[in-house]
């Protein structure tokens, strides 16, 4: 197999801590408490090596990453050494000051989430009172200290019903990209799959509406749409291809080809504190263990599309058929695909609504 060319990206889960207990959450199960977190210049190491990589944007995330109080110091150490940086928040435990001080370290971006287009569905999802009013002023501080903006919203069953009024949010509050995300299911989103789920009919009636609306506004709001894999005809790309062009980065330093990679327990991960970042990116047994072609099995190793979807998703496919080296259940192809529309289809007709909120030490048991 050729030596791996350098990755281009990194997400950067600085925390598992955050103030929102967002059901459809895709960190780990088992949260990480902030005793196990990494210092400030444990990252500042990590960036730096990530520089010198040759990654050139990473995305600061969490849980919540302005929990961190070293948050600046971070991005003004990425920003010295010209990687784009991209906060991923929540947003609402930000002030306008903070804001201004992130702008002013060099920060180039910033998405907020919005797990809905009003204060209830918004708190029913977030489990946080005034998350809402909280989250459109800080979109609009954003935009006030000059940062482009993305408004992020994860679509479920909860509020798939809102696709239109969230392009609406979006352009009310100037931001320059609106993410349409169906919710993908790891971590907290698969716990909640029968509650999340929507139906087929659904997504489909979104697919129209977001396609008619992109072309409409065209040149004032660039809309991206991810449609829920379980309803997909062939996977997508999970990271660009395992171990291809991005890494992820744990907040205690153990460094994944994908931030859902500790699912797949028979591979052991290094962390970036133990071992440079370079030599576990172009040596590590993770790394390497599905990284390009060879390790495919049919009706991957003969398809014609294997270099454009690398078979899907691994921890999808250990979740859905027990094999972190099968085809994954969302491409046509596999034999476990009409199981897993049948599976969809049948949860979103018959699924609980009762939702498990996520918190550090709840295990994924419910939340009163």
């Amino acid at each position: 197999m050729p030596a791996p060319g350098p990755p281009l990206g990194m997400l950067a889960e600085l925390t598992h801590r955050c103030p929102l207990q967002c059901p459809y959450c895709s960190n780990p199960v088992d949260l990480l408490k902030s005793d196990a977190e990494l210092d400030t210049d444990s990252w500042l190491e990590v960036f730096t090596q990530a520089a010198d990589l040759g990654i050139l944007q990473v995305h600061l995330s969490g849980g919540e990453p302005a929990l961190r109080q070293d948050l600046e110091a971070l991005v003004a150490c990425l920003a010295e050494r010209g990687v784009y940086t991209n906060l991923i928040t929540a947003a609402v435990t930000l002030s306008e000051q903070r804001i201004a001080d992130l702008a002013a370290a060099g920060l180039d971006h910033v998405q907020i989430s919005f797990q809905g287009t009003n204060p209830e569905t918004t708190e029913l999802i977030s489990h946080y009172k005034g998350a809402h009013e909280k989250k459109l002023r800080a979109a609009r501080w954003v935009r006030d200290a000059g940062l482009p903006l993305t408004v992020n919203a994860p679509i479920h069953r909860c509020n798939f019903d809102q696709v239109e009024q969230f392009v609406d949010l979006a352009l009310e509050l100037d931001a320059d990209r609106l993410e349409i995300a169906n919710v993908q299911y790891y971590g907290w989103a698969y716990l909640n799959r029968t509650a999340l789920l929507p139906g087929p009919e659904e997504v489909a009636r979104q697919a129209v509406f977001v396609e008619d609306a992109r072309e409409r506004l065209t040149g004032i709001l660039n809309i991206d749409f991810v449609t829920p894999d379980y309803y997909a005809e062939y996977p997508k790309p999970c990271m660009g291809g395992w171990g291809n062009d991005a890494m992820a980065i744990m907040p205690d330093g153990t460094v994944l080809p994908c931030h859902a990679a500790q699912t797949i327990t028979s591979l052991n991960f290094d962390r970036a504190t133990d071992r440079p970042l370079a030599e576990i990116w172009n040596n590590s047994d993770a790394f390497e263990r599905f990284r390009g072609t060879e390790w495919m099995q049919e009706p991957c190793r003969s398809c014609p599309r294997k270099d454009l979807d690398f078979g899907g998703c691994r921890c999808q496919a250990l979740a859905l058929t027990g094999d972190a080296a099968a085809t994954d259940p969302a491409c046509i192809k596999s034999p476990n695909h009409d199981a897993l529309r049948r599976m969809a289809t049948r949860a979103s007709e018959t699924g609980s609504g009762e939702l498990i909120y996520r918190r550090i030490g709840s295990q994924g048991e419910p939340v009163a």
